[in-house]
């Protein structure tokens, strides 16, 4: 362990992409620099490894910036407190740091602040003198997924990349956030190429493979999106922490497929093979399980064990789209007094002060109040409620994938209420953006089936059945 008089006397050391670190420890910063490459590719346990840095050298002020740094990434009640001792620990180290860690400090103390908007923001503005802080990149880059904001995601990423090349470690990870944005802005074609240019460069890049199956998902391609992930299950899935969430991109190919019980599969095996408590993977399983509950399909006891560790979370209130998730699970599972709870928890939320208040008042409480609804067969308010949002629902956070579930529900509460020539209109609209999906037509199908059009509902349907064989055929 290095002596305080060590410190002083030594000089400051720059990362491997020269930025400046208020470090002359090398020890240390070798570990942030192995802690960070686990962190932008998601693989084993970066938080163990900078612990240990810290551990040796209690006063490394950029070992602590990144501890806080996958805390927030976590977005996770439960790590407050441990996000709190860090910031202040941090606070403490500010005279010893530099500029920009001094920054880091300050959105790290937005973040516990509840003031989500402003801390993504201030580690956005790093970027302004520091282009090639890939921890304050990626947090931004999470950070605007977070906050739903497509248009930062896309280009807060191409503000830095002239400063980035294919000598600067870690580039290729820059390209897949890059490529990410482009998927969520609509622009797919550039999206692909940049995410394979990406995996050209690092094949085992989990995020460039995340953003071509988002592209593969929002054009309707499930032979060519079943394909490319099994083909690299060896890059991205093992030791993995975001393994999860690309196991649920290829269930929703199979899903759109009608194939429940490989659905179910992958759920078992993979997606929920070792049940935990965090929310980032509890999402995943909560709104696969809830597609499935709209399709009707039977998910036996599943809803129980989510249900449950969402319940011991009711009125948390941390984020409001993890809100939404611990409700599809009440209705799921049947529990009224879990609903009930939570939305009177949620309503007090909306009345208060922060980031979240605001993602609570605008989205989150109505969406609630909508599933509370759907479950209580009160179509035509589920309908009322979702409706309006469908313009701002990206105010709450996550991807266009993950809102469809919105969409979705929709559809169906319309369906179940007999508003059929609302639902045919929806499903348009899906049909229209991805003409290949089986399960678009099969609710045009039904949709057309209310409104007595039996003619064009058995079209609808065997456009269903076209487009399925003709991916199954093709992803075997």
């Amino acid at each position: 362990m290095a002596t305080e008089m060590q410190r002083k006397n030594s000089r400051s050391l720059k990362d491997v992409r020269g930025v400046p670190v208020s470090t002359g420890n090398r020890g240390s910063l070798d570990r942030y620099e192995r802690a960070s490459e686990l962190f932008l590719g998601y693989f084993n346990d970066p938080f163990a490894v900078i612990e240990t840095a810290l551990t040796e050298d209690p006063d490394f002020v950029m070992g602590h910036c990144l501890k806080a740094a996958l805390i927030v990434s976590a977005t996770d009640r439960n790590f407050e407190p441990e996000l709190r001792k860090t910031v202040e620990t941090l606070e403490a180290l500010a005279p010893k740091a530099n500029d920009r860690e001094r920054q880091h400090i300050a959105a790290a103390r937005a973040w516990l602040d509840g003031d989500y908007e402003t801390s993504i923001t201030r580690y956005g503005n790093i970027l302004e003198n520091y282009p090639l802080d890939s921890l304050a990149l990626q947090i931004a880059h999470l950070g605007d997924f977070f906050l739903g904001q497509a248009l930062q995601l896309r280009d807060r990423v191409a503000r830095v990349l002239p400063f980035w090349d294919e000598d600067t470690p870690g580039y290729s990870y820059v390209l897949g956030m890059h490529a990410f944005g482009l998927e969520e802005m609509g622009d797919y074609n550039r999206a692909e190429d940049r995410g394979r240019r990406a995996l050209e460069l690092n094949r085992r890049d989990p995020w460039s493979v995340h953003a071509v199956a988002h592209v593969m998902e929002m054009q309707g391609r499930q032979a060519d999106g079943i394909k490319f992930m099994t083909g690299r299950i060896g890059d991205w899935a093992t030791d993995n922490g975001f393994a999860f969430h690309n196991w649920w991109h290829l269930a929703l190919y199979h899903l759109d497929l009608g194939e429940h019980d490989r659905v179910l599969d992958l759920y078992d095996t993979r997606i929920r093979a070792n049940p935990t408590e965090l929310p980032l993977e509890m999402l995943d399983a909560t709104a696969l399980l809830w597609r499935l509950h709209l399709r009707g399909v039977n998910v036996g006891d599943r809803w129980r064990e989510l249900a449950d560790k969402w319940e011991a979370r009711c009125g948390d209130l941390y984020y409001a789209f993890n809100d939404m998730h611990a409700m599809m699970s009440f209705v799921g599972d049947g529990r009224t007094a879990a609903a009930t709870t939570l939305l009177k928890a949620l309503e007090g939320r909306a009345g208060s002060g922060g980031t979240n208040a605001m993602m609570t008042r605008d989205v989150g409480l109505p969406v609630c109040k909508a599933m509370a609804a759907f479950a209580d067969a009160d179509y035509n308010t589920a309908v009322d409620l979702l409706l309006p949002l469908r313009p701002i629902a990206n105010r709450f956070g996550g991807s266009h994938a993950q809102r469809d579930v919105l969409s979705l529900t929709l559809i169906e509460a319309a369906l179940r209420g007999g508003r059929s020539r609302l639902a045919r209109e929806l499903a348009a609209e899906r049909t229209e953006l991805k003409p290949s999906s089986p399960f678009n037509w099969l609710l045009t199908a039904r949709s057309l089936d209310g409104m007595g059009d039996k003619t064009g509902a058995e079209k609808a349907r065997v456009a269903a059945q076209s487009n399925r064989r003709a991916a199954l055929q093709e992803a075997a």
